[in-house]
């Protein structure tokens, strides 16, 4: 079984959780890959990339993979998984289902549509602690990539805070109930899910049957 960390949106390998779940990984000898889905080019960013990127991260030898996305990388590997029957398993942590519905409001109509007019809009990058350009392609690749069309059942297992900011842990609850294969865990914390790593990672050993 290979395993591949996918970190969300405007974050990097380099962030909190990328690394707590890797520093695991470590200490039970076991390799974790973690492509920094910004690929040199933040500014390029789209669903389509992130998942050819991630694509070519798996062996040619039909080798099963668990993807464990967070965030935008969990709303990703999901598509991931119903795309490519070499993924077998599935930890989706406070995965960005309905992203945009939930992310463009907080921009307002207004900026939106001088986003769309000018191409171009400024981001703030956690990873690189400044703003970035996104082209607008992101919107309209991101539109693509419906929930509705995630109906391969693949193994499953959502780890979403209860009071999460960002994603509304109903956004996890309205995906689990019609799919019997998704164990979904809410937890007391919000979408950095950064006070119940410790859980995580216990959730994340069991259901992956790590050593």
């Amino acid at each position: 079984m290979d395993y591949i960390y996918l970190h969300g949106f405007a974050s990097s390998p380099k962030s909190a959780k990328a690394r707590d779940i890797n520093d695991r990984f470590t200490q039970i000898h076991t390799n974790l890959k973690i492509p920094d889905l910004n690929a040199g080019d933040f500014s390029q960013l789209t669903i389509a990339r992130q998942i050819a990127q991630v694509t070519a991260e798996f062996n040619n030898d039909s080798t099963p993979v668990t993807l464990i996305g967070s965030s935008l990388g969990g709303w990703t590997a999901a598509h991931l998984g119903q795309q490519n029957l070499q993924v077998q398993r599935l930890v989706l942590l406070a995965p960005a289902f309905g992203f945009l519905s939930h992310w463009l409001p907080k921009l307002g109509d207004e900026k939106v549509q001088r986003w769309q007019q000018k191409k171009y809009i400024m981001v703030y990058h956690y990873g690189e602690q400044r703003s970035l350009c996104l082209s607008y392609d992101f919107v309209t690749d991101a539109a693509q990539y419906q929930e509705k069309l995630l109906q391969r059942p693949i193994s499953t297992l959502i780890l979403h805070g209860k009071k999460d900011e960002v994603i509304p842990i109903e956004a996890s609850r309205d995906f689990a109930r019609s799919r019997p294969w998704v164990e979904l865990v809410e937890l007391d914390s919000d979408h950095a899910l950064g006070n119940v790593m410790k859980e995580i990672w216990q959730a994340i050993r069991l259901f992956c049957q790590l050593p």
